[in-house]
């Protein structure tokens, strides 16, 4: 495995490689990864009360919990970061919605 700086420099080599614009924006902003604004919240609120005799029970209901949600689900929270990412870098990093 690659040392994690090793790793950061070959990630901005390939992206100056193909062109690609670095953004600006605050090191793991939970307000910029649709995971935290989005998607924990929801599964918080649908596992909440349930309780799990074995792994494989939780791993069966996270996977009916996932292949139950409607496409527009992951839509919605990848759209948000349209409004998020300016409100956020306008406010130096500080959380967007507290």
């Amino acid at each position: 495995m690659f040392p994690s700086h090793g790793v950061a420099n070959l990630t901005q080599q390939w992206l100056q490689r193909y062109g690609w614009e670095i953004l600006p924006h605050p090191a793991h902003s939970p307000d910029l990864e649709p995971s935290d604004f989005h998607l924990f919240g929801p599964l918080k609120r649908h596992l909440g009360g349930m309780a799990f005799e074995t792994e494989d029970d939780l791993i069966s209901e996270l996977r009916n919990w996932f292949d139950n949600l409607d496409v527009d689900f992951f839509r919605v929270g990848i759209n948000s970061l349209l409004s998020r990412w300016p409100k956020c870098i306008d406010l130096h990093g500080d959380y967007v919605e507290k």
